[in-house]
This record gives C-alpha cells, sequence and structure tokens, in this order.
C-alpha cells in the first residue's frame, strides 16, 4: 500500500515550483508507476530506485527525485518523516507582524499587501521567512498573460504580414471578439489583483501605482467593449472613417508588462535581504553535545541549552555564544569584525556562534542560545534599522503625496488636449494619450529609491562588522566633520599588559617572571592580573611564597625559595635601598611613551625590570590617518591624566586631545563643538561614555563595551576596532550615493516621461508613446532602481576618500 506523501511546507512548496521535475518516494511504495515506484519525502514526486539519490536513515532506505532533496533529508530527515512535527505553525509564526519596505507604520498579522502602496508586505522578524505567495502567484499570472498576449500582437500586426490579413478574412465584428477573447482573461484573471487594490486605493484615498495602472487598463478595456457590442453609441469623435477603434490588444499587453515587472521586482526584493539570510546561515543546524561521561552526541541547534559542553570541531562553526572550557585554536571572527585573520582562542576565552573554528578543536561551554546570541542580536538590529526611515526619505513622501493626483489630472489634461485640439479621431487619440500618461507614471520607483538602498546598506555593513541601528545615523555619519574618540577601550585595548621586560646583567629572564608571578599570585593590585596574564602565556609556573607582605601603593614582598624577593616602584626601590640606576635608560623610554614601570629586586639588589601599559589597539594609527585624510578633525577625549593621553595620542597620530575630563566635561565639548556649527560623531565604549554617545548627531560604540553605551549609539561595531569606523563612513558615503542615483533616476524618469506620453512633444518632433511602451517603462523603472541598490551589496568599504 503506497504510502500518501507529507504535505510540503511552505519551503517545499515554493520548491516544487521551481523544480517540478522533482519526485520523491517512500521506501516500500505498490501503488506508483513501476519505473518510479517510491515516494521522496523531502518534495512528494515520484522517484525511482537510483542508489546515487538515496539515503539511509534509522535501517530504512530512501530514494529521491535529486541530489538537492538527497542532501535537504541528510541534513534534518525529521523534518521531512515527521511532518505533523512542522506543519503546525508555532504561536509566534501565527501572529507573525507584516510591514510595508515602503511604509514600514504599516502593520498587519500575517502576509498581505500594503493599504497605501499596495506592496507585498515582509515579516518585521528579520528571521523569519519570507512568504513568496506573491512571486508564485504573480508568476503563473505573467505566463498566462504572455500566452495570451502574443496571439493579441500577432493579430494586431497581421496587416504587415501577408496572408496573415484576419481582420480582412474575418470582418470587423469576429476581429474584434477574437481580440476580446483573448484579452478578457489577462485583463479581468492576470490583471485582477492590479484591479483590487486600484479600488482599494481609492476606498481609502491612499492612490499609488495600482491607483494609475487599474484607471489606464480599465479605460482601455471598457472603452474596447463599448466600440466591439455598441460602437453607434460613441461620438464621432471616436471614430475614423466611421468605425470605432479597439485597445484590447493594449490593455491585455500592459497587464502582462506590469505583471513582468512585478515579477522582476519581488526577485529582485528577495535579494535585497541577501546579507539577512547570509548571516544567518552562519549558525549551524547541529550541534555536538558532550555529556558528563565523554560521550558526544549530535543534537538539534533548538535542543541546545545553557550550561551544556559543547563540542567545536576543525572546520566547524560555533553553534551559540559561550566561554572556552578546553583547547586551543585559531577562529575566523570575520563575520563580527571584518577582518580577515583569525584569532587564537583559548580557554576561558569568548566565542560567539557563527564564527567558524580553523584547526584545532575546543570545548565550550554555552552561555547564550537561540535569540539571546550576538548574531541573533545583530540579525534583528539589521532587520529593524533596514525598516528604520532616513530623512532624506521625507523629500519622497513630500512628493509622492500629490504626485499621482498630479498624474490623473495631466491624463485628463491630455484627453482634453487632444480631444479639441488633435487629429481625427481626436477623442480616441486623446484615451490612448490619457492611458499612456496614467501607465507610465510610476510612483513605486520614487518611493523604493531610499528604503531598498537603506536595507543593502545597513546588510552590507553588517558584513562587514558595522551594525547601523538606524537609518538616520547612516545618512548623517557621511556629514560629519569633526570625530571625539575615547582613549581606554577605543584607541587602547582598556586594560594593560607588559610591553618589555628588562633584566640585569647576567640574569635570567624566567626566573625573574617566575619571582613575578609567584608574588602576584597572592596580591590584588590590577597591574597584578596583566602579569599573570603574560607569565600565564609563557608558562611560567608561580612558586611558593612565605612572610608575604603588600605594601601600600608601593609594591609587595616575600620570601621565594628562601630568597627575599621585592616587587614594586622607583619609591618602593629608594625606601629599600635598593639601586636601579642600570635602568635608567629603559625607565626614560618608559616616561616618554607613558608607561608604568614596576622593579624586581632580589636580595637586596636590582633583577629586572617590567614596563606596563594599555596598549593602543592595531589598526588605530592607520584608521586615524585616513580619517584625516578624508577631512575628518579627529578629537581624543580622556579621563587618564595628560602625560598618558599625550604619549597615546602621538602614538595613534592625533594632535588634538583634552585629559582629565569627567563625563559631564565630555557632553559639554560636544555641546560646544555643535554650537560651533561641526557635526560630530562620539566613539567610546563605557558608562562614562554614554551621555556624549546620546549627544553627538552620531554615537559609535565599541561592541566590547557596555549595554548602556551600545544602547546610546546609533553604529555599534561588534569588534570595537577603528578600522569599522573607517569602513562605517565609507558605507554612509556610498549608500547616500546610491540613494541620490536613485531619487535622481525616478524624478528624471517621470519628468521625460509624463509630458512624452501626454503628447506635449507632438506638434513638434511627432514624437508619441505607446500605452505598451509606456507599460514596459513603468515596470522596468522600479527594477532599475532596485537593481542599481543592489550594488551595494559588493562595496568595497575598506578605503575612505574625500
Amino acid at each position: 500500500m503506497e504510502h500518501s506523501p507529507a504535505k510540503p511546507t511552505s519551503e517545499e512548496t515554493g520548491d516544487k515550483a521551481a523544480h517540478s521535475c522533482c519526485a520523491v518516494h517512500e521506501h516500500g511504495a505498490a501503488a506508483a508507476p513501476m519505473d518510479k515506484p517510491y515516494t521522496d519525502p523531502v518534495c512528494g514526486m515520484r522517484a525511482a530506485a537510483d542508489p546515487a539519490r538515496s539515503a539511509e536513515y534509522d535501517g530504512k532506505i530512501y530514494y529521491f527525485c535529486g541530489k538537492r532533496c538527497v542532501e535537504r533529508f541528510v541534513s534534518d530527515p525529521l523534518k521531512y518523516l515527521q511532518p505533523a512535527q512542522v506543519q503546525e505553525p508555532t504561536l509566534a509564526e501565527s501572529k507573525a507582524i507584516y510591514t510595508c519596505p515602503m511604509h514600514p507604520e504599516v502593520e498587519q498579522i500575517g502576509p498581505g499587501s500594503c493599504p497605501k502602496c499596495g506592496m507585498a508586505l515582509e515579516p518585521c522578524d528579520a528571521t523569519a521567512q519570507a512568504d513568496d505567495s506573491e512571486l508564485r502567484d504573480m508568476t503563473r499570472r505573467f505566463w498566462i498573460g504572455l500566452a495570451c498576449s502574443i496571439p493579441l500582437l500577432v493579430l494586431g500586426m497581421g496587416d504587415m504580414m501577408p496572408g496573415l490579413n484576419l481582420h480582412a478574412k474575418l470582418g470587423m465584428m469576429w476581429f474584434d471578439g477574437l481580440q476580446a477573447a483573448l484579452a478578457t482573461p489577462v485583463v479581468l484573471w492576470c490583471g485582477w489583483p492590479f484591479l483590487v487594490r486600484a479600488v482599494a486605493s481609492f476606498k481609502s484615498r491612499q492612490l499609488n501605482m495600482f491607483s494609475l495602472i487599474g484607471l489606464g487598463t480599465s479605460a482601455a478595456y471598457l472603452f474596447s467593449l463599448v466600440s466591439w457590442l455598441m460602437p453607434d453609441t460613441l461620438p464621432p469623435a471616436f471614430k475614423m472613417a466611421g468605425m470605432a477603434p479597439v485597445y484590447f490588444e493594449a490593455a491585455a499587453v500592459i497587464v502582462t508588462l506590469v505583471l513582468m515587472g512585478q515579477v522582476l521586482e519581488l526577485r529582485a526584493r528577495s535579494r535585497t535581504n541577501s546579507a539577512i539570510q547570509s548571516l544567518m546561515q552562519l549558525v549551524p543546524d547541529l550541534a555536538w553535545r558532550v555529556a558528563v561521561d565523554g560521550s558526544e552526541q549530535e543534537i538539534a541547534l533548538d535542543k541546545v541549552q545553557i550550561g551544556d559542553r559543547l563540542r567545536v570541531k576543525p572546520g566547524g562553526k560555533v553553534p551559540v555564544d559561550g566561554e572556552v572550557v578546553d583547547g586551543n585554536s585559531q577562529v575566523d571572527e570575520s563575520m563580527l569584525s571584518g577582518e580577515p585573520m583569525p584569532v587564537e582562542k583559548k580557554q576561558g576565552d569568548k566565542l560567539s556562534a557563527g564564527t567558524i573554528n580553523q584547526v584545532g578543536s575546543l570545548l565550550l561551554r554555552a552561555d547564550k542560545v537561540g535569540r539571546d546570541t550576538l548574531l541573533a542580536h545583530i540579525v534583528q538590529m539589521v532587520g529593524d534599522a533596514g525598516r528604520s526611515r532616513a530623512p532624506i526619505q521625507k523629500l519622497a513622501d513630500k512628493v509622492s503625496s500629490w504626485f499621482v493626483p498630479a498624474v490623473i489630472g495631466s491624463a485628463l489634461l491630455s484627453f482634453a488636449g487632444w480631444a479639441l485640439f488633435g487629429p481625427a479621431p481626436a477623442m480616441a487619440n486623446g484615451l490612448v494619450a490619457a492611458v499612456s500618461v496614467l501607465i507610465v507614471a510610476c510612483p513605486c520607483a520614487l518611493g523604493l529609491a531610499t528604503p531598498v538602498s537603506i536595507m543593502l546598506g545597513v546588510g552590507r555593513g553588517a558584513m562587514a562588522g558595522v551594525l547601523i541601528k538606524n537609518a538616520e545615523a547612516l545618512e548623517t555619519l557621511e556629514k560629519i566633520d569633526v570625530l571625539a574618540i575615547d582613549k581606554t577601550g577605543t584607541l587602547t585595548e582598556g586594560k594593560a599588559s607588559i610591553q618589555a621586560v628588562q633584566v640585569a646583567d647576567g640574569g635570567n629572564e624566567e626566573s625573574v617572571l617566575r619571582y613575578v608571578a609567584s608574588l602576584e599570585t597572592l596580591s590584588e593590585h590590577p597591574l597584578g592580573r596583566a602579569i599573570l596574564r603574560y607569565t600565564s602565556g609563557r608558562g611560567i609556573v608561580p612558586a611558593a611564597v612565605s612572610d608575604f607582605r603588600a605594601h601600600n601603593g608601593l609594591g609587595v614582598s616575600g620570601l621565594i625559595d628562601g630568597l627575599p624577593v621585592l616587587l614594586g616602584s622607583l619609591r618602593q626601590m629608594q625606601d629599600a635601598h635598593v639601586d636601579v640606576s642600570s635602568f635608567d635608560v629603559f625607565a626614560a623610554d618608559c616616561a616618554r611613551y607613558a608607561h608604568t614601570l614596576v622593579y624586581v629586586a632580589t636580595a637586596g639588589r636590582a633583577a629586572g625590570a617590567l614596563s606596563l601599559a594599555d596598549p593602543v589597539k592595531p589598526g588605530a594609527a592607520d584608521a586615524v590617518r585616513q580619517l584625516r585624510a578624508s577631512g575628518v578633525r579627529v578629537v581624543m577625549l580622556t579621563g587618564d591624566n595628560a602625560a598618558t593621553a599625550e604619549a597615546v595620542a602621538r602614538t595613534v597620530g592625533i594632535e588634538e586631545y583634552h585629559a582629565g575630563l569627567l563625563p559631564q566635561d565630555k557632553l559639554a565639548l560636544l555641546k560646544q563643538l555643535q554650537i560651533d556649527g561641526h557635526r560630530v560623531a562620539m566613539a567610546g565604549d563605557g558608562i562614562n561614555d554614554a551621555p556624549a554617545l546620546a549627544q553627538a548627531d552620531v554615537g559609535i560604540a565599541m561592541g566590547s563595551g557596555t549595554d548602556i553605551a551600545m544602547q546610546s549609539a546609533g553604529v555599534v561595531l561588534p569588534k570595537g576596532d577603528l578600522a569599522a569606523i573607517v569602513r562605517a563612513r565609507t558605507l554612509s558615503r556610498l549608500t547616500m550615493r546610491n540613494i541620490r542615483q536613485n531619487l535622481f533616476f525616478a524624478f528624471v524618469y517621470n519628468f521625460l516621461g509624463v509630458p512624452l506620453a501626454a503628447g506635449v512633444f507632438f506638434p513638434w518632433l511627432g514624437w508619441l508613446l505607446s500605452p505598451m511602451i509606456a507599460s514596459a517603462a513603468m515596470s522596468f523603472s522600479s527594477v532599475s532602481v532596485i537593481t542599481n541598490a543592489l550594488r551595494l551589496r559588493h562595496a568595497d568599504l575598506d578605503t575612505l576618500k574625500k
């Protein structure tokens, strides 16, 4: 007995439409045709017993129509073998909110069309699977419309083809009736969605592109019906040589071309979310969970719980956010930083979902899963920012508010002008001109010019380690002329580390570091942690310490292997009468770069010295150089002392800096810069930077900083590198240039298209625009805007030009 195929999900239904040849049969089917006796569990189609297209699961063999179905089945067999568990939508999915890409204020539960512009709505949840039902519906209507429109075109051109003059053979009544029979299904069925949206737009008084299409095609079709069925009721001005013309051909071809435009637009729009889809695909579907006894089990990602220990194998993707508890490897974090170089990871280091393990095996403790991971937050932030509105959108909104009424008015004036002053048949020519005006105008191109570029720009930034939280920040970033940068954690790493070690003549560096590590294991001084990180990385094993003492503000001392050891500042050495003059040159170099110097003495003699500092981030100097070369005034702000501030500023190439600032001082400085007429961006990472980040025209938060800093900023750099600021400003410039190009195309297109369609140039140049040509031009106007915006997906963000 044949097993009935599982009801396909929406994704699988789309795959059927895309490759109808796909056929699958479950093992054991008997009622199917002999050549294809099995059912593919993925798409439900027929499949032959081909070993090359088979897979085994739980002791049973399944056959498939193609290799793609095999791959999908192998990745998640239960998804297709237990359809009941995946067919029913979850509560969240059943209540999913959809919005319009052109009018983000429009929201409704479930998919549909926008009441303002008629466009297909998209899910607000950036991780939700997009509904492609409208694309499939429009595609089906287009092919049926094309099948009817081609014979109509042949009939219309029949007079130019020898022996095909059906007009003369059939007679006027039957010839026009044949055109009506072909055009009616195209206009009334293929074009039905346009007519419904047009009626809805007039009811709600939200006129849009479909208002114009509905008016134009209805006018042409209804006039043709009257001309065919009741020609005597038409005024003489509509006739030539006593006959009334029909425009069935124009009405049908217009609908077909508009459908083609919708199909191309919907396909192009689906590509605008490619950045989000690419981010979502970074997370693996499965994870290897390690049990207490050390055994490993592969489980679905949604089964991972906080606290689980997961194995990340070489070449594997990190499934969740967590901490390395065992292992050492190099991890590709380019999805966060935009930098191609892998980062070394060892015990205690943090890992983020979506990053890629390179060589070694890592044991990870899951700290954040599902929607709580950094990658999930990034995906949602990209989706939210893509729907936000840039200030430049106000121009398009203002024009769109009067655009459609103006087009309808132009169509009426065109009809009147031709009817009163045009050649015979005057009113028929006026109708053609009016229809052309209605069809050629496309407010959709104007409305899409900004949001589609914003969506793609934000997505491109996310792939390059730049998270844009709203469109206003993206637009403003290109206008800044002053960049204020916090020092600690922004220009520098934000934590001290050993920069250099020097030992006395005849001394041993490893022995000196062993003494230092031994004393610091018992110390609570902040610099002690930096010293221990360094010695631990060198493999230094601390020794036992007796008679340990902490000298407040000076250093520490103790007995190690029976030898008295002293670790501390210059004053500590002077108080203990230890001569450290042999390190004077080393001390002078440290003072020049504002490093902290720590001396080590054994048995009353100087043994070594350590230089500690908060190091400048790699690439900071190059980023500052590029920003200054592009015309940005870079100012460093810090609460640190003047000597340290001067040393860091000199290292990265900043000429203007302000030291010893409190949070209110940073805020006041930014306000003064704005009063002086500057557009200011602020980059910082700490709680003390939050007021300045909020005050700045654009706040830029380091992702390695505090939550309050990231909440106060409009731009977040997940890895906190300064090179990402360069990429962010380049992204802003490229995106805004793309938007201006789109607006220019839309304005110029309509500025030239409407007069041409109205026949303004006819008296002098003889130029006219056929309604069918107008329809093709209108359809491609939106597609051209989206296609131009799609160039942002591959924009080079690494170079900032003035």
